[in-house]
């Protein structure tokens, strides 16, 4: 999934993704764990999404705190 793709999901949304994509690093250990992966270049490319997501994540929740802040 693209950073742009990622721009447009909703907070719990990306939310959602961010502990999916967690369960699938877990999965992935656990399959290399009992040597059913040998590509461990998996990993790296998951941390990767991961902390794309979480980046998108917290400049929504800082956007949306500003936009209330600015409300009130």
């Amino acid at each position: 999934m693209s950073v742009n793709d990622l721009k447009e999901l909703s907070i719990t949304e990306l939310e959602n993704k961010i502990f999916d994509l967690k369960r699938e690093l877990m999965d992935s250990r656990f399959a290399l764990a009992t040597s059913q992966i040998e590509d461990t270049s998996v990993f790296k490319k998951i941390k990767k999404e991961i902390a794309q997501a979480n980046t998108i994540l917290n400049q929504k929740v800082k956007q949306e705190s500003i936009n209330q802040d600015s409300n009130e």
